[in-house]
Order: structure tokens, then sequence, then C-alpha cells
């Protein structure tokens, strides 16, 4: 995919709300570009995929299915999915991030430090033992899907993504695997199934990259690169100093032998005392973000306005964060003994007053309250108008003394409350949708099937993230909407057989039957001629099926034949379906008359009975 985007994409409104204002990403099979979400009026990152996939049925079954599975993540080291979909192509829509990716961080040349890798480490692990946890594997993680916020928090972008697109069998231009074959983990190499393991394998890669500035195994080709690493061991940079033992046991051969996310975050803690605390990350930024600032307008659109100087200038000399270490030191706090970190606490047993830190996000409070001494204690909770991670109250609460060594609870928000989603069954869409949007859902897609019971045009069920019945206001909630009972082929019934089993047959199906009466001269009275429509075609429920029984032969007139031999009137009137079962008189006489006389209308079989003359003229 070229760096230039095609014509008329910058403007262009996707999914009837993502305004494209500017690419600030390209890859082989998708493009990043900065959206201005006009609905909501936030900005956005809306990857736009090939186009190619867009015609590929398989891919977008499954694209739905792992966007959503990805939009159900609520990790602080997850991307946040916002929404996806598909029109002339399939687009995914996350929250954006002006940090860059370590990608960039490198591409600028820059390199981090043991310390500063093992946050990159910490945070990475702690992702991917929360996607882990809930059965989701990335498959392609790599510095460009490491990405970071303005605050310096890393993000995992783009979870079930390779997955989707690696089914769909897609190669980018240069026709290489999906999954960047320089971090592939041996059992990707060698074809064989992938779990958690290869994500771990592919971390260990990154972060030794993070330090050194080079990938192991790299070779000129995919394929020289992928045969590297099946049967070399991974041998980290010895720039990483402590790291390297936990980052060896990371990239064993065998993923048997690889920590699973979870171990991985406590090594990290366990090497974290002996590094000494990280500078701040040298964060690039994404593109867009370099001598620019995004002013939202009144109408929800992005403008792109220079930067000052003054401006650039007060960014330059802004103190260094210093909340990547806080965070880290509160986990060690939970880990390693007192003794360990003492040198952090110049008086263990010194009283001091608790802080205000109300609405500070974690991070930030976790800094300003290392300098304490306190033993940090998080709970999760939710409250109205508080945004995730937002510190809500503490207890003791501000202005209360406590001592160095005790327990501080923070109560850190996972966000709005949740809304229980509501009994939507068989509702119209617009009733059921009005009843979310008043709880704040929105409305995703409308999904329709057949339903033998609920009438066309009515709710079904609700499709919600992981199934859950109690969600955050703004999830999107797809609607499954009848499309009533599903149509039926009409039954082969038996010619010649019984009408009350045929229309037992037919109710069964919910089919009309309508009996019809005609004559039929080989088919017995009582019993099927025939049906309308055939048997096999497909007709709605309730449809009419016409069955069509014997009245037996149609009642025909006694011929005349008075004045004929008995053998000529005989003939005539058995070729009319009448039997001749006596001559009253002579048999040599001409027939004087037929009983029943002639004219008369009876049925086919009825007996005659021929009287000729007692005596010849």
């Amino acid at each position: 995919m070229s760096a230039t985007p095609p014509a008329g994409d910058i403007g262009r409104v996707v999914g009837g709300r993502y305004r494209l204002v500017t690419p600030i990403g390209a890859g082989g099979s998708a493009r990043v570009y900065l959206a201005d979400d006009i609905t909501l009026r936030r900005r956005v990152a809306v990857k736009v995929l090939h186009a190619g996939l867009a015609d590929d049925p398989a891919f977008l079954r499954r694209f739905r299915a792992e966007a959503q599975a990805a939009a159900s993540l609520n990790s602080p080291h997850v991307l946040g999915v916002y929404d996806w979909g598909h029109e002339d192509v399939a687009y995914l829509v996350t929250e954006y991030l002006g940090g860059g990716s370590l990608r960039s961080l490198l591409d600028a040349g820059h390199r981090l430090s043991p310390s500063q890798a093992l946050l990159l480490g910490l945070e990475g692990s702690r992702g991917l033992e929360y996607a882990h946890d809930r059965g989701l594997v990335h498959r392609d993680i790599k510095p460009a899907n490491l990405l970071f916020g303005e605050d310096g928090r890393l993000r995992i972008a783009d979870f079930g993504l390779a997955r989707a697109i690696a089914e769909a069998g897609w190669t980018d231009e240069a026709g290489s695997m999906v999954g960047t074959a320089r971090y592939a983990a041996p059992e990707q190499a060698r074809g064989e199934r992938v779990g958690p393991a290869a994500d771990i394998f592919a971390l260990a890669l990154s972060i030794n990259e993070s330090v050194s500035g080079t990938v192991p195994f790299t070779n000129d080709t995919v394929v020289a690169t992928l045969m590297a690493r099946t049967e070399t061991p991974f041998e980290p940079d010895p720039g990483l100093g402590v790291l390297a033992p936990v980052l060896r046991r990371a990239g064993a051969l065998d993923p048997a032998d690889r920590p699973a996310a979870g171990d991985l975050v406590a090594s990290f803690m366990a090497a974290a005392s002996e590094l000494p605390p990280p500078a701040p990350l040298p964060l690039v930024g994404s593109s867009v973000e370099v001598g620019a600032v995004l002013e939202p307008t009144e109408h929800g659109t992005l403008h792109i306005a220079p930067v000052s100087a003054a401006a650039s200038r007060v960014e330059e000399t802004a103190p260094a964060r210093r909340w990547p270490w806080a965070l880290l030191l509160a986990a060690i706090v939970a880990l390693v003994t007192a003794a360990a970190l003492s040198a952090w606490w110049t008086d263990a047993e010194a009283l001091a007053v608790v802080p205000d830190i109300g609405g500070q996000d974690r991070m930030t409070a976790v800094a300003e309250l290392a300098a304490y001494g306190w033993e940090l204690d998080f709970v999760d909770v939710r409250k109205e108008g508080t945004a995730l991670d937002e510190v809500v109250r503490t207890d003791p609460p501000p202005g209360q003394a406590l001592a160095a060594g005790e327990t501080l609870q923070l109560f850190v928000s996972l966000g709005e409350p949740l809304v229980v989603v509501p009994d939507t069954f068989g509702l119209t869409i617009t009733d059921a949708s009005d009843r979310l949007s008043e709880l704040g859902f929105t409305i995703g897609e409308i999904r329709e099937t057949a339903d033998e019971t609920v009438a066309s045009g009515l709710v079904i069920g609700l499709v919600t993230p992981g199934d859950a019945v109690e969600l955050e206001p703004g999830t999107v909630i797809d609607l499954v909407v009848s499309t009533g009972p599903q149509d039926r082929a009409v039954p082969d019934i038996a010619v010649g057989g019984d009408p009350a089993e045929a229309i037992g047959q037919l109710t069964a199906l919910r089919l009309t039957a309508t009996e019809v009466r005609e004559f039929d001269e080989t088919i017995a009275a009582g019993k099927i001629i025939r049906y309308e429509p055939p048997s096999g075609t497909i007709v709605p429920v309730g449809a009419d099926v016409l069955v069509y029984v014997s009245d037996g032969p149609r009642p025909r007139a006694v011929p005349a034949v008075i004045g004929l031999d008995v053998d000529e009137a005989t003939r005539i009137l058995e070729a009319e379906g009448f039997v001749v079962v006596g001559v009253l008189g002579s048999p040599t006489l001409p027939v004087l008359a037929t009983d029943p006389a002639a004219g008369e209308v009876h049925s086919k079989g009825t007996e005659i009975v021929i009287a000729t003359s007692l005596t010849a003229d």
C-alpha cells in the first residue's frame, strides 16, 4: 500500500459518522486515518482495510467476529475498539493515540534503556494477560502494534485482525505472510497451531529490539528468516542486563517453556528492584501531531492549526513525567520486601496527611503517593460521570493522617455505571431502538433471521459484547430481527392416497389444504387425483395447496339402441361403460326398450336390461 492516500479519501465519511481527516499510517493490508466522529465529536483512528478484502465473505464473517471480540476487551493496555463495519471497504474504528508506536520511536533513532524496556514489557505483558485470560491470541505482536498515548501508557493494537486477515489468505504487496515474519514464533514458522505463547515470544523480540535496535534471526528473505528461528535459541542482547534472563525464557524455542503473560508480569516486577527509575519515553507521536494541533469545530470536524513557537518551548521545558516508574513502584510494593524499598522512603514511621487525589488518573495518583511510603490497595468501582482509571475517592479520606507502611485504599473507576440491557423481545425495530437509546446504548447492525413463532419485523434478541447483560452506556448493541417463518417445500403427496393423510402432512407444515372434488375415470371415488402446486415447490407459511379428490367416473346418458339387434345394442351400451345383465324376450329380435331407458343419466357400471319384441313381424 502506497503512502499516498487514494484521491477522495480525505473528507470521506465512513459508516455515516467518521470523517477521514488525514492519513497517519499505512501497511500491507490497511491504511490508518485520523478521523472525526461527527456523532460524538471526538478524535478516533479509522483503519481502512484493503479494498480486496471487502469482496471476501469468509473474511467479513471472521472480521465481524474478531472485531466484536476485540471490542469486548476493556484493559488500560489494549487499544479500545469503538466500532466496525464494511461498505465498499471493511473498516475498524479505535481510540486515537497521539504518542505514536514503538516502531516510529525506533525508526526515529531512539533506543530504550533497560528501565524503559522493563516498563514496556510490564505494560505489554499486562495487556496480553488480560486478553489471553479471555481466550484471545494476538498473533501479530510487533513494534508497529505497540502504541503509546500522549500520557506514555502502552496499548496493544489490532487484536483479532491478524487472524481474520490470515484466514482470508491475504498477503501484502510483497507476497509475505500475514503476521510479520521478523517476530513470528518458531511454531508459527513451522506452520503449527498458534497459542498465547507465540505472543510472548514476539513481545520478547520487540523488547530486545527496543534496546538493541536489531531483531535476531533476520535474513534476506521471509523463508530464511522463518527457518533461522526454528532451531536456534533466542539470546537477548547483553545491553538488557537483568532483563536478559527474563527475555531468554520468554523467547524459548519450545512454547511450553515460555512463561504465561501473568508470570512474565511477575518476572518484570521482580527485576525492577535492580534497576534505576526510567526516564520518560522519547515519544515520537503520529505524523499529524508534528507542528500541529487539532481543534474541534462547532460541527465536530477537525482543523489542523500550527503550534506557536512559545507553546513548543513550554512543552520542551515541562517537567519530566514520573508516573510510569511510580506505577512500577506501586506494583513492587505488593511483591518485594520493605527492606528492598527502604531507600525510597526517608521516615517509615512518620505521619503524613492524605492528599486530595480525587479526579486524578491512577498513574498520576500513584506517582504523587510514592514518596509517602503507604501500602496502596486498589478497589475497582463504577461511578456516574467518571472515566476509566480515575480516582473516585480514598480511604482514609483527604486530610486524615496516615503513617508510613499503613494501607491507603484508592477507589478507582472502571467507568460509567453498568446499565442492564432491556428485554426487547417482540418489539418493532423502532420501539426496540428507542428503548436502547433512552438507556444510552448505541444501535449497531440489524441482523435478520427466520423465526417460526415471531412475526416478520419484530425483534427476536440482542447481540452484546461477550453476551453481557450489563453494559456501559454507549456500547454498541446489534438487533436480531425476525423475517417470519422460513419458506417450506410442498411435500410429496401420494396420488390415489387418503386425503385425510395429505391434509395432515400439509397442516404439520403450517400450509393450508383445500379439497377440490372432481370426476375421474381411473381414480376411485374418495381418493387423491393430484395436488397443486406440485411437490418441491417453495411456498410461504400459510400458502394454499389444492388437493383434488375423485368423485369417481362422470355420469353418462344411456344410449338409444331401440331397433338394433341385441348384439349391436350390447356393444354400444358397454362401450359407454354400462353393463348389460339380461335380455327380456327373444335375443334374435330387435331391441324394443332398455331399463334404464335411453337418455337417463347414470354412473358408469350401471346394469342395463334389454327388452325385445315377443314375436317377429
